[in-house]
């Protein structure tokens, strides 16, 4: 039977699935309001289309930094202390873009605006990026020592195969959201997310490619899961290869499912390849942060399984209701917001 270790490191990764998944599309339409947009309206208007779920959908984050700290506390202070300047920097930047959403419409002037409109595309560019520096800075190994104190300096987080990392995660998040904005927006501005969506694949797959190459020659992920990260590669490739073929068929509620399986298949081998450790040191394995040394008490995680079973339908039912309620498109000529 699966130990509650085993159960509660699952529950994390489902999370940051989760998470990645809802905010990736978030984070993607942040961008396009810079890169797709052509004047104040359509900007308006992809604005509008995540304002019911941006801010559900950061949650996913937040509850998944929470179940690490109560479930594997050594993990937490780990992560935390080591890559606090990262962490510091994706907050401000999360924190600029959720008051621009709010303040960009207070007033009518072009330099307002303007700024606000940077913020959103800073904090919808800065934080995915940042993240995968993290996630692939997880696989690739940092300086942890005996006492489970990492001692990282700025090349050992910031270097080709982690830029790469975040590059990918950046471009495959604006991909997901000009999907998310073929479902969720009409006319011209559909049309043109969903060709812009097409043009990326290219780039986005050369990426792909080579973060799979440095990652089989740069960490030991394929050594220690290589039957089923292969098996997660495949599967990645067809969703891929599927989402490019619903786009030129227009059947944009299939490609955008495909987008967020390519994206959930991502952050999966990540964890997948952890797995039973949470951090690799790079100074010697047995210094690995693991499921089991760095995890609470049994009687803790028991506790904890048995209030997240309470409260979990209940959360999930809620945002399923808003994804619900707030399913139509969003049309220019309506009463924009923002």
């Amino acid at each position: 039977m699966i130990s509650l270790n085993e159960l509660w490191f699952v529950l994390i990764a489902v999370l940051f699935i989760g998470f990645f998944f809802l905010e990736g599309f978030d984070f993607g339409v942040g961008m396009e309001t810079q890169i797709l947009a052509k004047n104040d309206t359509e900007r308006r208007v992809l604005i509008n289309s995540i304002g019911p779920f941006w801010d559900g959908n950061e949650v996913w984050l937040i509850t998944a930094a929470g179940a690490m700290f109560a479930a594997f506390p050594e993990w937490y202070a780990t992560l935390f202390s080591g890559f606090y300047i990262p962490f510091v920097f994706a907050l401000l930047a999360l924190i600029a873009r959720g008051v621009a959403f709010e303040f960009r419409g207070k007033r009518d002037s072009l330099a307002w605006k303007r700024t606000w409109d940077a913020c959103i595309f800073i904090g919808s560019f800065l934080p995915p990026f940042l993240l995968a520096v993290v996630f692939a800075s997880f696989i690739k190994g940092l300086p942890i020592d005996g006492e489970m104190q990492m001692y990282a300096g700025f090349t050992d987080i910031v270097n080709v195969y982690t830029v790469v990392a975040g590059l990918t995660v950046v471009l495959l998040c604006l991909v997901h959201g000009l999907m998310f904005t073929t479902l969720r927006t009409v006319g011209d501005l559909q049309v043109r997310a969903r060709k812009l969506a097409q043009k990326l694949l290219i780039p986005l797959a050369a990426l792909f490619t080579a973060f799979v190459i440095m990652t089989y020659n740069m960490t030991d992920i394929f050594e220690q899961r290589g039957t089923i990260l292969m098996i997660i590669v495949a599967l990645g490739v067809i969703a891929f290869v599927l989402s490019g073929y619903f786009m030129t068929k227009k059947k944009d509620g299939y490609a955008f499912g495909m987008t967020g399986a390519v994206m959930a298949l991502s952050v999966t081998s990540i964890f997948v390849g952890l797995f039973p450790r949470v951090m690799i040191s790079s100074i010697d394995q047995a210094f690995n942060l693991t499921i089991t040394n760095a995890a609470s008490g049994h009687y803790s995680l028991k506790v904890m399984t048995i209030v997240a079973l309470t409260i979990l339908p209940f959360v999930l039912g809620y945002q399923i209701w808003s994804y619900f309620v707030f399913h139509k498109r969003v049309h220019e000529k309506e009463h924009l917001e923002y």
